[in-house]
């Protein structure tokens, strides 16, 4: 294993396969203030090199947190299919990439491939990709995952529906929940952040969640994003809600900084799946974003890159309906601008379909970055490219509650139309019912939930 090199008569020479990793990153705010980034753009280059020589093997036999000391590195590398591994251990990350991005190779062998790579292996080839490369070889994987009805059919783009608000008032999440409905809204999951997390505030959102969702025979799921742990609780107290959500993150120091091990993730998968009034069999919904390791000192100086994919790799093992990287939440301290965004969401994508998950992605920024809503326009036409499974519907793309910027009821609408999208299908069928979608786009009741009142 070789981990230095020489470009213009300078050798450059890394300590470790992991700072191999975090210098080959493109640049991020968030490693710079790790103290992990490369110093220069030849740095950087250097470190590509590097990395495109080293195997499958090697980032296997490296993990960024040791085997014995993390259980998400444990959970990651048990979880790996052997016989995929002995297939891929000798091949270098260089022609790992140029196999991936052959015309010959088909989604179906990418997720094959993709069981008997570490996270780590992933979020290395992702370093040896342009952003081109990343949205063409993240659309070839085709990822279905079922809770009520089935995400990433062909050709359909879904929508998480998100009508928060900031005291959590019961006609206010209503009203917002059926106008977005009325914008075709909604056929990923209906997810209110609560205002606050307790389990009675628990059990009140799920109840409206659930009256709406019954009351008109929508074909959608539903779910409240409050600590696993509280959503537990509000089960076995007679609560009833479709998916389970919990933020997670790369490294267990990291999911203890949430209140959060694994054990508990698999006890709240399991009570799903007995209690909850999902038909499944995928019944959790996972939330990530780079850099949260950072956040809780708990990156153990690995890039954030890397330390996403390691969330995809814990992501992977419970079979999740959705998994959602909300990516310019943490703000400009971890991804500063529009391109750093831009590379950030596409990575993401990318890294997050060959574990073979259902990736969706909240195109979204903080009011003090350097951004504004042609920013995420424009990415949100990236990852429409890209194959991301599921957006934001937020009234305005301005979410009162959470204070940030994200895609509103339009934009989603939008993107269907340009790009020959459509909802889900049972989804599209209840749309279609009451006037708000046909022939492809909004039809003529779109924007008037009133149709439903009468």
């Amino acid at each position: 294993m070789i981990l230095k090199t020489k470009l213009y008569n300078k050798t450059y020479e890394f300590s470790s396969v992991k700072d191999v990793l975090a210098k080959a990153s493109e640049q991020k705010s968030g490693d710079i203030l790790a103290g992990v980034a490369a110093e220069s753009k030849l740095e950087r280059v250097a470190a590509k090199v590097v990395l495109s020589e080293l195997t499958v093997k090697d980032l296997y036999e490296n993990p960024s947190v040791p085997y014995e000391k993390d259980a998400v590195t444990r959970l990651i590398q048990d979880d790996i299919d052997a016989a995929a591994y002995e297939k891929l251990k000798g091949t270098s990350l260089g022609e790992l990439r140029e196999w991936l991005l052959s015309g010959q190779t088909t989604g179906e062998m990418m997720l094959a491939a993709g069981k008997g790579l570490t996270s780590e292996a992933i979020s290395g080839v992702s370093k040896l990709m342009g952003n081109l490369d990343l949205i063409y070889a993240g659309s070839k994987m085709k990822i279905t995952a079922t809770c009520n009805t089935t995400i990433g059919e062909d050709g359909v783009l879904a929508c998480r529906l998100q009508p928060n608000h900031p005291i959590d008032d019961k006609d206010g999440i209503i009203a917002s929940a059926l106008e977005g409905l009325s914008y075709g809204a909604g056929d990923a999951v209906l997810g209110v952040n609560p205002a606050i997390d307790t389990i009675d505030s628990t059990l009140s959102v799920w109840e409206v969640l659930e009256n709406l969702k019954n009351k008109y025979q929508i074909p959608t799921q539903t779910c409240v994003l409050s600590h696993v742990t509280t959503q537990m609780e509000a089960l076995k107290r007679g609560g009833r809600a479709d998916l389970c959500f919990q933020s997670i993150a790369g490294s267990e120091k990291a999911l203890a900084a949430f209140g959060v091990t694994l054990p508990m993730l698999s006890e709240a998968n399991a009570l799903f799946h007995e209690q909850g009034s999902a038909k499944g069999p995928n019944v959790m919904y996972f939330e990530t974003g780079q850099a949260s390791e950072l956040s809780s000192s708990a990156h153990f100086n690995t890039d954030q890159v890397t330390m996403e994919c390691r969330c995809y790799g814990l992501a992977r093992h419970f079979r999740p309906f959705l998994v959602n990287t909300v990516v310019g939440f943490m703000g400009p301290e971890y991804i500063y601008d529009s391109k750093q965004l831009t590379r950030a969401a596409l990575e993401d994508v990318f890294n997050g379909h060959l574990h073979g998950l259902p990736m969706g992605c909240d195109v979204c920024y903080t009011n003090h970055m350097p951004m504004d809503q042609n920013d995420n326009e424009a990415l949100a036409m990236l990852l429409v490219n890209a194959g991301c499974h599921f957006m934001m519907g937020v009234p305005q793309g301005d979410d009162i509650m959470l204070m940030y910027q994200s895609t509103g009821f339009h934009d989603l609408a939008a993107l269907r139309e340009i790009s020959k999208k459509h909802p889900i299908k049972e989804f599209e069928q209840w749309l279609s019912k009451w006037g708000f979608w046909e022939n492809g786009k909004l039809g003529r009741n779109a924007g008037d939930f009133t149709v439903l009142l009468q």
